[in-house]
């Protein structure tokens, strides 16, 4: 083993949590710093050093960046029109006030997926707090099945940003990536939000606060079958994509199209258009107030593609200095799991800083050059 390089490696992921968590450095910035650091340490030569980050951020780049500004404006636009208020309304009155928590659950889980967390949660908590003062139940009765919904989708389901983001550092296929969220995000679902909630609210009892009433409910919302379907959309063209390349499904002689189709970014382009139609101009919205609503939301997606970068940036530089080699070599000798590191390393982020996108990216920076080393999907 080499000694130089290994400690190289803890040095940058070290100076990487201090520069995060004790400096209060932006992650993009100390993503940047420590891959440059880990370079410098492992006696790389200076131009190659710069040459690594700019391939590994612009190899990374191109999908991620399309793909989540896509998201991000499809999102936008579903929030803007009251997309989010149709389907928690619509839920609520299907399930009725008894299963009031699946349905904050489900319409937590739904939402998340095109609108960002914590845009999600500000126009979804008026309605938990509604619930609470109509009930005798604490407000964590329907809080915790409502934050349940949302953080998984947050974390597992493209095309939110982080699994857009762990996906193209991995190399992973989207269409997978989203059955796998989904097998794994439903019984998570139901685990956290709706049986930790009824456990935990039985012992804890909140009251929504005073003075945050429920604004009164529009009349004139989308109908939430539409949202579900334009939600729907794209996820199961990539799916299908998915699934005929894999041959799963038979092609029929479509398979060229499919890869055209079904792709994440022609997915998305579709779903805006729908979006933009049907939810905009077909509801009243002019051009310009949809071009507004669109624009507005590239600025939280530019943070979150420009931090994808340094991951790919953090990941280029271990594979470049070998060091992706040397830890895959050390955690088989130890008898490590590697599905196990990447679970401990998002996981020890995510509690350190709180953030669960610089935790996925960071934790997939980590593990991507693993996978070259151990042939590994």
């Amino acid at each position: 083993m080499d000694l130089t390089l290994l400690l190289s490696i803890l040095a940058g992921i070290v100076l990487l949590l201090i520069l995060i968590l004790k400096l209060r450095i932006p992650a993009f910035i100390s993503l940047l710093i420590s891959s440059i650091v880990v370079g410098i340490l492992a006696g790389m030569q200076p131009k190659i050093i710069v040459d690594t980050v700019i391939s590994g951020m612009g190899n990374t780049l191109g999908f991620v960046a399309t793909v989540v500004g896509l998201g991000a404006m499809f999102g936008a636009i579903l929030e803007k029109t009251g997309g989010a208020r149709s389907i928690a309304a619509t839920l609520l009155k299907s399930f009725g006030t008894k299963r009031s928590p699946w349905a904050m659950a489900l319409t937590g889980f739904v939402v998340a997926i095109p609108v960002f967390f914590d845009v999600a949660f500000i126009i979804l908590v008026p309605v938990i707090y509604a619930l609470q003062k109509s009930s005798s139940k604490s407000l964590l009765a329907y809080a915790m099945p409502l934050l349940a919904g949302l953080g998984i989708t947050h974390a597992f389901i493209p095309p939110t940003p982080g699994p857009v983001a762990v996906a193209e550092i991995l190399q992973a296929d989207l269409g997978w990536v989203i059955l796998a969220g989904l097998i794994a995000g439903i019984p998570t679902l139901l685990v956290s939000g709706i049986w930790f909630g009824k456990r935990i609210s039985r012992t804890i009892f909140l009251e929504a606060p005073e003075g945050h009433e429920q604004e009164e409910q529009s009349t004139d919302l989308p109908k939430a079958a539409g949202i579900f379907a334009i939600i729907g959309f794209p996820i199961l063209l990539i799916i299908l994509a998915t699934l005929i390349r894999s041959e799963v499904l038979p092609s029929g002689g479509l398979s060229k199209w499919s890869e055209l189709i079904g792709h994440p970014i022609t997915a998305l382009i579709l779903a805006n258009l729908i979006a933009w139609y049907d939810l905009g101009l077909k509801r009243g919205f002019t051009s310009k107030q949809l071009l507004e609503i669109t624009g507005k939301s590239l600025a939280p997606a530019g943070t979150i593609i420009l931090l994808t970068g340094a991951g790919g940036v953090f990941k280029e530089m271990l594979i470049a200095t070998g060091g992706g080699k040397m830890m895959a070599e050390s955690l088989t000798s130890l008898g490590i799991p590697l599905i196990l590191f990447a679970f401990l390393a998002a996981a020890i982020i995510r509690v350190l800083q709180g953030s669960a996108t610089v935790a996925m990216i960071t934790g997939a920076g980590l593990v991507a050059p693993l996978l070259l080393e151990t042939n590994l999907a």
